[in-house]
């Protein structure tokens, strides 16, 4: 896996993943990390890419690891960051993969860099803030109701909640549990101070993002797009998934009864085959 540190022209520094550099014969698939995580490529999927023909690209988003924050960032933001990353790298085409938050990246991404992506898949996507016809916040565990609350008020409100003491409840369905005896135990360990050694920036500007403009139209995402999402996910209800499904035009949804935020991962190994499938 290489590490690089790319300089981007406003002076902050991205840093990135790459599994397999210079090897053009791979399927380049982008992963977009989740709240609060590190953009390390998702070792429970290394295998199956290599089999797979894959080489991921990723990078930590502005706040995590070792990417300097960038305030006021959004969606559309962080699809220029992604732009930086695959030129530099000489890619052209490629798939994207977002887990939580990520999809969301992972979706403005595609409506963005529209005639170079060939599939999206997401796991647990976060809808707009603007989605007409949905209620946004229904369904959601307290601590992401009090978190996102906070965003919404402005980024001074959200910084003094992140750092007012209070702690993160995620509400864990037996089902997500039982994902951390397996290989997306893998989580724990990019997850947390691992993932912010600097600061919560990372977790406040993901927040504020959320609910911001994303800057960009998803319904225009020309690419097949799977949405993946568990029926028990109460950190991003399912709701946002079906109204995705409902108004991307190349969407289809998978749900999975019963599955929460985590466990909803069991199916990344397929959705990983589907975008072989829609890449030949």
């Amino acid at each position: 896996m290489d590490e690089i540190d790319l300089r981007l022209a406003d002076g902050r520094i991205l840093h990135a993943y790459d599994s397999a550099p210079g090897d053009d014969a791979r399927l380049a698939v982008v992963w977009h990390h989740g709240t609060p995580n590190l953009g390390v490529p998702p070792e429970p999927l290394i295998e199956a890419g290599e089999w797979l023909g894959i080489r991921w690209i990723s990078f930590d988003r502005p706040g995590y690891g070792g990417s300097t924050a960038a305030p006021g960032r959004t969606m559309s933001s962080v699809a220029a960051d992604l732009t930086t990353v695959l030129d530099t790298l000489g890619i052209g085409t490629f798939a994207l993969v977002g887990y939580s938050g990520g999809g969301s990246f992972a979706l403005a991404s595609a409506a963005i860099l529209r005639e170079r992506v060939e599939a999206v898949t997401t796991f647990a996507a976060i809808a707009p803030y603007d989605a007409k016809g949905l209620d946004w916040y229904d369904g959601m565990v307290a601590s992401g109701l009090a978190s996102l609350h906070a965003a919404a008020a402005g980024r001074d409100a959200k910084v003094q909640h992140e750092t007012s003491g209070v702690e993160y409840d995620p509400e864990f369905t037996a089902s997500d549990i039982a994902m951390f005896d397996g290989p997306w135990s893998w989580l724990g360990s990019i997850a947390g101070s691992n993932a912010t050694p600097n600061g919560p920036d990372g977790v406040i500007d993901d927040d504020c993002s959320y609910v911001l403009d994303w800057g960009c139209d998803p319904t225009a995402i020309a690419a097949p797009t799977l949405l993946v999402h568990g029926t028990a996910d109460g950190i991003i209800p399912c709701s946002h998934g079906k109204w995705l499904a409902a108004n991307l035009p190349n969407a289809e949804l998978e749900l999975h009864d019963g599955l929460g935020h985590v466990s909803v991962l069991a199916h990344a190994e397929p959705a990983l085959e589907w975008i072989r499938e829609q890449t030949g």
